[in-house]
Formats: structure tokens, C-alpha cells, sequence
């Protein structure tokens, strides 16, 4: 979660209000989300540079991308893309489902749509948090 943390304090932070910033650390610190990944109600994908962490995916509830983020070292050098693709391929074959969502930070809306993310409704904000609902068909 300190990849996460960090990377959104870096690119996300400077779009949210001070809300949407402390409501994003609870939940990236938060003991339920501990509990739901061990449950197994998210599951969560790395790529890995050596020993280190340099990417992270989390899916939920089988089809729903929570936390995409990659180191700023790392940016621009496939690890997103490569991320998506195997969870794309994971969430077909493994899960049996045939969309992905996503609620897109403003930083990363036009990534997911050069992957074909369409959007479902425009931006919203709920807690300080600003996205836009986006679906994948697969």
C-alpha cells in the first residue's frame, strides 16, 4: 500500500480536495481492506524489479480494477499496460467475467481509454474523490 500511497500523493493529490486526500490514506491504510484482500474479496497483482515492487493492480469482487498505480521511475515503460493485460486474461479465463470496471482518477482517464475503456457517465466526486465510471467489455 506504500506504492499505492505514494504514487497517488504524487500524481492524484494535486487533482483531489483535502477530503478526497484523507479519505484516500484511511483507505489505503485501513484494517477492513487488510481483511477483504486476505478474504479474498480483492486480489492483488505486482510487478516486480528484483526485490522491489515497481506496479500494483487490485481487483474486486472479480471485475473491478481498485487500485492501478506504478512507480514514477517506472512510468511510460509498459508495467500498467502489462499489468491490465494479465488481469484482463486472468479475469476471462480464471474468473469467467466479461468486463472490467474502473472509477478512473483524472490522472489516469486517458490511459484506460487508450486500452478501450469506455466511459459509463462523466466525472463524479463522492468524499473528496474524483473519477469517472469506465467499463471495459472483454
Amino acid at each position: 500500500m506504500k506504492l499505492a500511497w505514494d504514487t497517488f500523493v504524487r500524481f492524484d493529490a494535486p487533482d483531489y480536495s483535502q477530503e478526497g486526500i484523507e479519505n484516500f490514506h484511511r483507505f489505503v491504510n485501513d484494517d477492513m481492506l487488510r481483511k477483504m484482500f486476505v478474504a479474498g474479496h480483492y486480489q492483488l497483482f505486482v510487478a516486480t524489479d528484483g526485490s522491489r515492487y515497481v506496479g500494483m493492480l487490485s481487483l474486486r469482487e472479480k471485475k473491478h480494477i481498485s487500485l492501478l498505480f506504478v512507480d514514477e521511475q517506472y512510468h511510460r515503460h509498459g508495467v500498467a499496460s502489462a499489468l491490465l493485460t494479465f488481469v484482463k486474461r486472468y479475469a476471462i479465463e480464471e474468473e469467467g467475467v466479461d468486463r472490467l470496471t474502473v472509477n478512473s482518477s483524472p490522472y489516469a482517464v486517458e490511459f484506460y481509454h487508450k486500452k478501450g475503456f469506455k466511459n459509463l457517465q462523466g466525472e463524479t466526486v463522492a468524499d473528496g474523490i474524483r473519477f469517472t465510471p469506465m467499463e471495459l467489455l472483454l
